[in-house]
């Protein structure tokens, strides 16, 4: 006959246990070094059908550890550190007691400077000489007992589970009683309607689980004639009333050994295995868990991986996580921007502004408060980006207090060592980022960010607001980077050159007057316009849509990515709750990002820059308007235009 193979527990600990054990480390046990009593639970073995090859594949038999493995009543007493586990089983099985047959012990050693904990679990369990052996093989419950026994005894066990019980079928339903009671529940029962089951941890179809050992041995110890007949035993596995399969999970079958020397102790095994499947004790190593900042980086994630399970299996997350933004603006805007970025994972976030918080920002700004409006207001740009750590620290966040010069604002002589200084730090902030977000209030201000992103090749996302409306829109690469039709920037459907919109403006010109929801529904949708850029092949040069009907866009359109369409320009209508994509192609007069402008710039750089501030029409010229200018003049000369008679007469 086989020898029994017995499936060994494996330990398997939560997290939050170690959170428990850091706790009462701390606060409760600090330098002694008394044992303390913990549960760990196990269920009935659990396999999986395997989808490629449709076998089932039996999960490991183990002991779930958690964070409430601690126990506020028991009290274990000092001499048990030195009394061995398997003295205090042999010591139960003794009195008659099952209640220690599960017994476990747990040597803990936790370096809480660095979150690292050693542990060793042990699972004793005897060793039966000579072996146990099982008649035949193991087999299926149903062929042993009825379908309806075998819910009788599912009915019970799962109303009141235990580890171990009696099963006897004389009667007209099965029976079922506790272990301690064995002599008084099967007194007058046959040998063949006589059954020992136990909760068995183990899927393994030939192999039952751990606990059976020390059943057995307490058994043996007890009705040593019974364990030379031969103990029919259950190993019962069922969660599920009815098996959707149709087959019942649990095992049957009849184990015995010779009963002499069934009084003397034996020895015992259950010393846990490492990873390497050696003796020895494991780590987990949880510090990027136990510390609340790798928590919150984890948890900031948690949604984001989710897409990935089931609707979004090739969302590139960390493409998204790596992407350093650049927001120009600090106001409305940048603030919700920022937030929407720390919602997709993005851990690099920088501003530029060269305001103060005011008092009437906060209500519309979500990253400053009141205080940051007090004694003349903190610098917008340095609040916003420790308000965002504040938020969540993992993020990288950083503030320039820069004013960013424009065209048709003349910097005076003396200002303009400070002007070369502030487009350097603007270049060198470009520079250092993948995408630049133009989010000032007024048109000229993004011009240099325009040409800045332009001749560097980065992502350049702008966002506009009117009253009721706003523009969204990604820039073009520039034409030597650029594949396919290149795509305009915010200046290549002008014929003027960007000039000053500030001077002599009124009260309602000088603020931002927009319905209050506007903005945040066009900083959303510049974010998720980038997030949908970066998931798409050709990044920079996603193609847009083309100009259909949004019913009639093939669903494998060039222009989508995992996120969907990469449009061009979005104009949003709140008024009529709206929005309208748009494509413009880029315009080789630009002021902002033609291969003129670039070229001009990587040549001669601030010199260039100083000019197109300085001086009026220069950009005109150096684009080659003025002369579109003058031909259209000279074309409406040439007009002959015909005078109506009648308007002659009057």
């Amino acid at each position: 006959m086989p020898i029994v193979q017995f499936t060994p527990f494996s330990s398997l600990v939560e997290p939050n246990f170690w959170h428990a054990l850091t706790d009462l480390k701390i606060d409760v046990l600090r330098l002694s070094e008394d044992s303390v009593s913990i549960t760990g639970s196990y269920a009935s073995g659990r396999s999986f059908v395997d989808r490629e090859t449709g076998k089932e594949i039996a999960l490991g038999c183990t002991v779930d550890i958690g964070g409430e493995a601690f126990s506020k009543d028991v009290q274990v007493p000092p001499h048990s550190i030195t009394a061995t586990a398997a003295d205090e089983i042999w010591a139960s099985i003794e009195k008659g007691s099952t209640s220690l047959l599960t017994h476990f012990l747990l040597i803990t050693f936790a370096d809480l400077k660095k979150y690292k904990y050693y542990y060793w679990f042990a699972f004793p369990a005897f060793v039966t000489k000579p072996a146990w052996e099982v008649d035949g093989d193991w087999r299926g419950a149903s062929d042993q007992f009825s379908n309806e026994a075998l819910n009788t005894i599912f009915n019970t066990v799962h109303l009141s589970p235990k580890p171990f019980f009696l099963v006897r079928t004389s009667g007209k339903a099965p029976e079922i009683g506790p272990i301690e009671e064995y002599d008084s529940f099967f007194k007058g029962v046959p040998t063949n309607e006589r059954t020992i089951a136990f909760l068995d941890p183990s899927a393994a179809p030939s192999n039952p689980g751990w606990p059976l050992r020390n059943l057995l041995t307490y058994l043996r110890y007890h009705f040593p004639s019974a364990a030379s007949e031969g103990f029919r035993v259950l190993c019962w596995r069922d969660t599920e009333h009815v098996p959707h399969d149709g087959r019942w999970k649990s095992r049957f079958g009849i184990v015995r050994t010779s009963g002499e020397g069934g009084k003397d102790r034996p020895t015992a095994v259950g010393w846990e295995k490492n990873v390497q499947g050696k003796l020895g004790p494991r780590v987990a190593d949880l510090a990027p868990m136990m510390d609340p900042k790798r928590l919150a980086d984890q948890a900031v994630d948690l949604n984001l991986k989710l897409m990935r399970w089931r609707i979004l299996p090739a969302l590139d997350l960390d493409k998204i996580a790596s992407t350093k933004c650049l927001l120009l603006g600090a106001g409305t805007l940048g603030c919700y921007v920022a937030r929407t970025l720390m919602g997709w994972g993005v851990r690099k976030i920088t501003f530029v502004d060269s305001a103060r918080v005011s008092f009437s920002n906060p209500v519309r700004q979500p990253l400053f408060e009141f205080e940051d409006c007090l004694n003349g207001g903190k610098p917008k740009a340095a609040c916003a980006a420790e308000r965002l750590k504040k938020i969540f620290p993992g993020v990288d966040a950083s503030g320039f207090n820069l004013s960013i010069p424009m065209p048709g604002h003349p910097i005076p002589p003396a200002s303009v060592a400070q002007a070369k200084q502030d487009v350097a730090t603007l270049e060198r902030l470009t520079d250092e980022h993948d995408v630049v977000f133009l989010l000032m209030d007024s048109r000229e201000s993004r011009w240099l960010p325009t040409v800045l992103g332009a001749a560097k090749g980065k992502i350049v996302m702008n966002a506009a607001l009117g009253f009721d409306t706003y523009l969204v829109m990604r820039h073009g690469a520039r034409a030597s980077l650029s594949k396919g039709t290149r795509l305009g920037c915010y200046y290549c459907n002008d014929i003027v050159a960007p000039a000053d919109s500030l001077t002599d403006r009124t009260l309602d010109q000088m603020c931002t007057v927009t319905r209050p929801g506007l903005a945040s529904i066009a900083a959303s949708t510049t974010v998720e316009l980038l997030v949908s850029l970066l998931q798409h092949p050709d990044g920079i040069n996603a193609p847009p849509p083309p100009p259909q009907r949004e019913k009639d866009i093939d669903e494998d359109s060039a222009s989508r990515s995992v996120l969907g369409l990469v449009p061009h320009q979005l104009r949003g209508f709140l008024a009529e709750f709206r929005n309208m994509p748009i494509t413009g192609a880029a315009y080789n007069r630009c002021t902002g990002c033609s291969d003129t402008v670039i070229d001009a710039y990587e040549t001669r750089g601030f010199e260039v820059l100083l000019k197109a501030f300085n001086e009026t029409g220069f950009l005109e010229s150096l684009t080659g308007l003025d002369k579109l200018y003058a031909e259209g003049e000279a074309a409406l000369e040439n007009v002959d235009w015909e005078i109506d008679d009648e308007e002659n007469d009057m």
